[in-house]
């Protein structure tokens, strides 16, 4: 284990924030995930975080996915003092980060989100990753499941996704798989394009709408301008911005501004 002080980090908050779903709760403030087919274990306490890796597969790969270059003190610093209601999501998601996720990873899982709730989306990609994922083992001995590639399921049927219980999103990732895998969406390119013209080729594949594809922007390609907008945020909007979210004031990171909305929605959701 390494160990690192880590200021505007709270891996509780990160988990549960429905922008990954490859956490695992292990016990207070402990947590494993798996990403980019690695395994790890973090255990929190205050500032301190401890994560089951070396230095070199942390600066390598864990640092960049934790997005822990980016001073997110600064971004919370820019709230407008007026706006109590943003004040408020920021305390209350005070350590939250733009996970750095794989894109295509990413694609799927918010494919599946699409009128879902994160648990329920969380059992799903779970049984996506074992029943097609490769595997690999954990220090512990543990097996796990890799995501799976485009590649595997572009060979698969609806049918043969229906024990995982998909729904009509079945045929969306089958679709999606094909796609990428025959190249017709080049992935390679996707990464290297700006922000709307990301968006725009990412709603050539099947499945994928606005709110989907703002999604895979920020959490995917991490364009953290994009403003996802689900029925948490609409109703946000309505409540509190009725005139609109100030994006000018945002501009560049209008997306962690919207989640931490989205995380204070959930929270004050979950505590009704």
């Amino acid at each position: 284990m390494i160990e690192y002080v880590i200021p505007d980090f709270n891996i509780d908050q990160i988990a549960r924030s429905g922008q990954c779903f490859r956490f695992r709760r292990e016990g207070e403030g402990r947590y494993s995930l798996i990403a980019g087919g690695k395994w790890l274990d973090i255990e929190q306490n205050g500032e301190t975080v401890r994560f089951s890796c070396t230095e070199n597969e942390f600066e390598g790969f864990w640092r960049d996915y934790f997005d822990l270059n980016a001073d997110y003190g600064r971004y919370k610093s820019k709230v407008a003092k007026r706006d109590a209601y943003l004040r408020a999501a920021v305390e209350t998601g005070s350590g939250l980060r733009i996970l750095r996720q794989e894109l295509w990873e990413t694609i799927i899982c918010f494919i599946i989100s699409q009128q879902n709730n994160i648990p329920r989306i969380t059992k799903c990609v779970d049984g996506l990753c074992t029943l097609f994922g490769e595997t690999g083992q954990n220090e512990n001995g543990e097996v796990y499941h890799a995501f799976p590639t485009a590649e595997r399921l572009a060979q698969c049927t609806p049918e043969e996704l229906a024990p995982i219980r998909l729904g009509y999103r079945a045929k969306y990732i089958c679709a999606t798989a094909r796609q990428v895998a025959s190249g017709t969406v080049d992935l390679e390119k996707v990464a290297r394009m700006k922000y709307a013209d990301a968006k725009n080729e990412l709603l050539r594949l099947t499945g994928v709408g606005i709110k989907v594809a703002e999604c895979i922007c920020l959490f995917g390609l991490h364009h953290i301008d994009a403003f996802p907008i689900d029925t948490h945020i609409r109703q946000m909007l309505d409540a509190h911005y009725p005139k609109g979210f100030p994006l000018t004031r945002y501009r560049g990171f209008a997306g962690v501004m919207q989640q931490y909305a989205f995380f204070f929605e959930l929270e004050t959701q979950n505590n009704r």
